[in-house]
């Protein structure tokens, strides 16, 4: 997983320059975590965010997007250094016009970066055998009564 990361990353490096990576803005998966508090760090609404997002899972919804982006897996969240990884995303070019038309703003991306993240290849996957597993246990404890 972490070589994926860093080709993403020499690929984007190679197109733009190290130099001009450093002007694209910052999408830090807890900008986006439901589960986080505004004091923690998300920046949109509860209801609108995704339940704990990957760096991995907004990269792959920024391409889906059609944003240039720059996975950096070993950078950490300051006021949550045991997360890491986040993402680099070019949203407007030199001129001031945006990539994507329909996202304009920073706060735009972190909206829609949530939609797709729990529809996300790899988390429909993972909730499937989850659900199946949970319902087992449920019923085993159904006819149990408890010790006094």
């Amino acid at each position: 997983m972490r070589d994926d990361c860093r080709v993403g990353i020499r690929r984007t490096m190679d197109e733009q320059g190290s130099d001009n990576i450093k002007k694209w803005i910052v999408l830090y998966p807890v900008y986006i975590n439901s589960k986080k508090t505004i004091a923690d760090g998300r920046r949109i609404g509860a209801q609108k965010a995704c339940e704990n997002p990957t760096c991995i899972e907004i990269a792959d919804c920024c391409k889906h997007l059609s944003l240039r982006y720059a996975i950096e897996p070993d950078k950490a969240y300051p006021r949550d250094f045991m997360q890491r990884g986040r993402v680099r995303v070019l949203l407007k070019r030199e001129d001031g016009t945006p990539y994507n038309p329909s996202i304009p703003t920073r706060k735009e991306l972190m909206l829609r970066v949530a939609e797709l993240v729990p529809r996300h290849p790899g988390r429909t996957r993972k909730q499937e055998p989850a659900s199946t597993s949970t319902s087992g246990a449920s019923k085993s404890e159904k006819g149990r009564k408890k010790k006094r």
